[in-house]
């Protein structure tokens, strides 16, 4: 038997008192002690820092002792048999260091990754319980003219609107003045602006939410122009101030709120476009440009477009109006607004005014969407009534307590197919007037004057960026029975010829041509030509 130093005799003791031994091999050989190191390593009774230590000093020793006595022809020990300290039996040759440190390496990743893993799932169990979907924001996927909305938890929020801008060129066609007339002929000079079109600048708010299976909706509608203001009886419409110092003005033209559900319908209250004749305006292209200007030396919040030349303008009421919901294609709105007062657009005395109101207006609209041998159409109509009181007039005198009860209606179509779109557009009204809701509807006598209009508009995409637009449109104002006024507008017309050039999703230009022509019931007339160029950018 060989003889044990001291280190060998300790450690074989320590080995014996952890039971970490149950037999000895009858030979110790300079490997024995490798050997017991190793068993003592994997059974954790030493540390990586004393294996190692203990280790390196014991190979430089039996190296030492053993460099002359190895038989050169005796096999290689084999070091790299799996080995399993649990199943010690005495035969087995002890691992090489490098696989013992590799295999504790390897078992301590594995034992880190189970940890990690118990932490991710402790801290995922800790997350769901702690979620609280009203504090996530999420930005939803833009679309093109849609604005921007974000999903604050049960809110939605979106930002929309627009910016234009043109330069226009107006030139008088001479002629002499119409009362009630939109042509600027008979002003004699030529003017240049650079101005908004039939829209001002547009910034929109809108809030959705759904509370107890009730879609609630909140909407904020800011239309600035670009050119200064000089507010009088048309507010924000009225013409403009080019005098320096000035500032532009701000249109504040929707402010309401909507509640309904997909299987009732839906209330709204508050300020919002009005029902009768919004889809004309809504169709007609000169929303995009600029039109028939109005005025060109001193430009108002916004030109006319194809107002008062084939419709009347809609406007934008404080109301109250149910809104159906849709079947099969069509759908039904109904609604009581503000009542208006009857206007002397015309000026001279020529028209009666009213103050009185004991009963609102009240505005419906039909609309039904449907296909027709390929072509997307929508059908609409829509009415208005309303009961003016205390009607008053130089004949009639300041104390007249006569009143009206005003009324009209229109119909419509919209066509599209491909590169193509068509509209055609009719409106008839009694005491309804022209240009504006209630202007000049009512003569001096107090009798109603009816009136009637119409317009037609075709757009072909010449390019898939390029489209051609065209239109022509006429408003008629008809003497009331027993009026002979020949300085009262009868006829307002105008041709109205646009290329609309896509940009980008965000931008398009405009050119345009505008003719206008206003004729009295007399012979008075008047003509002006318009050209404008210009941008919009919409999101």
């Amino acid at each position: 038997m060989g003889r044990l130093s001291l280190r060998q005799i300790a450690l074989l003791g320590c080995a014996f008192t952890l039971g970490s031994l149950t037999v000895l091999p009858a030979t110790a050989h300079a490997d024995d002690y490798t050997e017991l190191l190793d068993i003592l390593r994997a059974k954790g009774s030493l540390t990586r820092g004393e294996y190692s230590s203990l280790l390196a000093h014991h190979l430089r020793r039996s190296h030492s002792e053993n460099s002359g006595n190895q038989d050169s022809s005796s096999p290689r020990r084999n070091r790299y048999r799996r080995y399993n300290p649990t199943q010690y039996d005495g035969s087995l040759e002890p691992p090489d260091v490098t696989t013992i440190a590799a295999s504790q390496a390897a078992r301590r990743a594995a034992q880190e990754a189970a940890a990690s893993a118990r932490d991710a799932r402790s801290m995922l169990a800790q997350a769901r319980t702690s979620y609280d979907p009203d504090s996530v924001v999420r930005v939803k996927p833009y679309v093109a003219g849609k604005g921007v909305t974000v999903q604050a938890g049960q809110i939605e929020i979106n930002l929309s609107g627009f910016i234009n801008g043109f330069y226009t060129y107006n030139s008088p066609g001479g002629g002499r003045p119409v009362a009630g007339g939109i042509s600027t002929g008979s002003s004699g000079f030529d003017s240049s602006s650079v101005r908004n079109g039939l829209l001002p600048g547009g910034l929109i708010l809108k809030l959705n939410t759904v509370q107890d299976g009730i879609k609630l909706g909140a909407v904020f509608g800011m239309y600035p122009g670009l050119n200064n203001a000089d507010v009088g009886a048309l507010n924000a419409n009225s013409g403009g101030s080019p005098v320096g110092l000035g500032t532009a003005g701000v249109d504040f033209r929707q402010v309401y709120m909507t509640a309904g559900t997909d299987r009732l319908g839906t209330i709204k209250i508050g300020r919002d476009i009005a029902l009768f004749a919004s889809d004309a305006i809504l169709n007609d292209a000169t929303l995009l440009s600029v039109g028939s200007t109005g005025s060109n030396t001193n430009p108002a919040n916004t030109s006319l477009g194809r107002i008062g030349v084939g419709y009347v303008y809609t406007d934008w009421l404080p109301q109250i109006t149910y809104i159906s919901p849709k079947w099969h294609g069509l759908q039904g709105s109904l609604g009581i607004m503000t009542p208006l007062d009857q206007f002397n657009f015309a000026g001279n005395g020529l028209s009666a005014t009213t103050t009185q109101h004991s009963s609102p207006m009240v505005q419906g609209k039909v609309t039904y969407d449907t296909t027709i041998a390929g072509f997307t159409t929508r059908f609409w109509t829509s009415f208005l009534t309303q009961h003016v009181q205390n009607l008053t007039s130089s004949t009639l005198g300041t104390d007249s307590r006569k009143g009206a009860t005003v009324a009209a209606g229109d119909v419509g179509v919209k066509l599209s197919r491909g590169p193509f779109e068509g509209v055609a557009y009719y409106y008839y009204g009694n005491g309804l007037g022209t240009t504006g809701l209630l202007f000049d509807g009512i003569s001096q006598n107090g009798r109603k004057r009816n009136s009637e209009g119409y317009y037609v508009q075709a757009s072909y995409k010449i390019l898939p960026r390029l489209k051609l637009v065209g239109s022509y449109g006429v408003s008629n104002l008809y003497q009331a029975a027993g009026e002979d006024n020949p300085s009262l507008v009868r006829r307002n017309e105008s041709e109205v010829g646009a290329l609309y050039y896509t940009l980008t999703d965000w931008m398009f230009l405009v050119g345009e041509y505008a003719h206008t022509e206003s004729a009295a019931h007399g012979p008075n007339r008047e003509s002006d030509h318009t050209m404008s160029a210009g941008a919009m950018i919409t999101f």
